[in-house]
């Protein structure tokens, strides 16, 4: 076949008809397609933003943590360093403090975070998070009201605890009563109309790609496609066009398998976002610090056999370690890299910002000047030569550790008139 043209995106720079902003993306069971019928393959990052990453009280107790804000200084950089997408963390107690009440005040804040993020060209996935189910025993999630049974302490910050809240009692009692087969507490029913009424919100925003449908649950498998087909089903009915991505069970994080389905997911426009943390949370730090990348490799393999068992595209929704300079991240960073381009994932890396817990992500924070710093290597591990718009069906992406070049081959006959997109990072722009 013909080969198709190339554009090369250097470092953020294109010509403006083919800059991918705000370009609508459908699924065809498994890749993600542009308008111009190209396989679109997202790097993206996750922004947790000051007024939207919801860990804050009225009634006097201490925030959990600090939230940077997002600015249009930090939209722009996400672009240069090859960004396309923003995965954006929302809660349910933003949205809807009070049982029946949208915020429309927390919803202008998501709005805006959109806005930057679509200024620089970079699509959103509003994500609706979680991490413990809720800011009010654990970090995030649900509103004071949406728990059940009623919880027997209210937590509060310093989140130096994080580990012990997501086990605690409390916390195991409210998810196992959220998802619990029938939904008998009807909190599932409000989940699935808040979600619809926040889907309808951004209907006609282009930006908006499409709507994570709750992060890292904690359930079984019955009970989270039922639970999760429903939340689907509430989207579309708001927005039949945007696309709708799920997670398998959270404890997949360990395991680096979930189970694969004998069926196709059961709405369309779907899209399989599992996370990716091989061996980074394990109890023994030696399984990471010894790690190969044969051994990395069959997560994100099982991944694609996953997304492959529901007919839907991959989205790895969050990946990444410390900021450690150690060779042993730097290496389990560039082997992600690879994997990823091997297996047609489009990602978010896990985080843009972060100055609390572990510090994640790509600054240091200087608090007595308020400063962020950028992490050459962090820079160096998430910013490689990519493949944004394949003009055909790829068979082959291969990339270099260190993301320098980057090998594509498409399938004859699958070929389109578009040009190939292709990334190129500064620190490679001039040689």
């Amino acid at each position: 076949m013909r080969s198709a043209a190339v554009c090369v995106i250097l470092a953020g720079a294109c010509g403006p008809s083919e800059e991918p902003r705000s370009r609508p993306l459908s699924s065809d069971g498994a890749h993600l397609r542009d308008a111009d019928a190209r396989v679109a393959i997202l790097r993206g990052v996750n922004a947790r933003v000051d007024g939207v990453f919801d860990v804050s009280f009225s009634d006097g107790r201490a925030a959990l943590e600090p939230i940077p804000p997002l600015t249009g200084d930090d939209c722009r950089r996400m672009r240069e360093l090859g960004f396309d997408l923003l995965r954006l963390p929302i809660n349910w107690s933003g949205v809807e403090p009070r049982d029946g009440e949208i915020d429309e005040g927390y919803l202008s804040r998501v709005d805006a975070a959109v806005q930057c993020a679509a200024g620089a060209g970079i699509v959103t996935v509003i994500d609706l998070h979680q991490d413990a189910y809720s800011k009010e025993i654990g970090e995030d999630g649900a509103p004071l009201w949406a728990i059940s049974p009623p919880p027997t302490m209210l937590r509060e910050g310093p989140l130096t605890d994080l580990g012990t809240r997501r086990i605690s009692a409390q916390v195991t009692a409210a998810f196992q009563a959220f998802f619990a087969s029938g939904d008998p507490t009807g909190l599932q029913a409000r989940f699935h109309a808040m979600l619809g009424r926040v889907a309808a919100r951004f209907a006609d925003d282009p930006a908006v790609l499409g709507f994570e449908l709750f992060n890292e649950p904690v359930t079984g498998d019955d009970d989270l496609t039922d639970f999760q087909s429903a939340a689907a089903d509430a989207v579309h009915r708001a927005v039949p066009a945007k696309l709708v991505f799920f997670e398998p069970p959270a404890l997949r994080n360990l395991l680096d398998f979930a189970t694969r389905s004998v069926t196709p997911f059961p709405v369309a426009a779907a899209v399989y976002s599992p996370h990716i943390y091989t061996f980074v949370f394990q109890p023994d730090p030696t399984r990471f610090e010894h790690a190969t990348p044969a051994e990395l490799e069959p997560s994100v393999l099982n991944a694609r056999m996953e997304a492959q068992a529901w007919r839907t595209p991959l989205f790895i929704g969050e990946f990444g370690v410390g900021p450690s300079a150690d060779p042993q991240n730097e290496q389990w960073m560039q082997t992600q890299g690879q994997l990823h381009d091997r297996y047609f994932a489009s990602d978010a890396f896990w985080l843009w910002k972060e100055r609390s817990q572990g510090s994640w992500g790509l600054f240091d924070y200087n608090e007595a000047g308020d400063t962020w710093t950028e992490r050459p290597q962090m820079v160096a591990w998430i910013s490689r030569v990519h493949a944004a718009r394949v003009a055909g069906t790829p068979t082959v992406i291969e990339s270099t550790p260190r993301g320098d070049a980057i090998h594509v081959e498409v399938a004859a006959g699958s070929g389109t008139t578009a040009p190939h997109l292709i990334y190129v990072p500064e620190r490679f722009a001039a040689s």
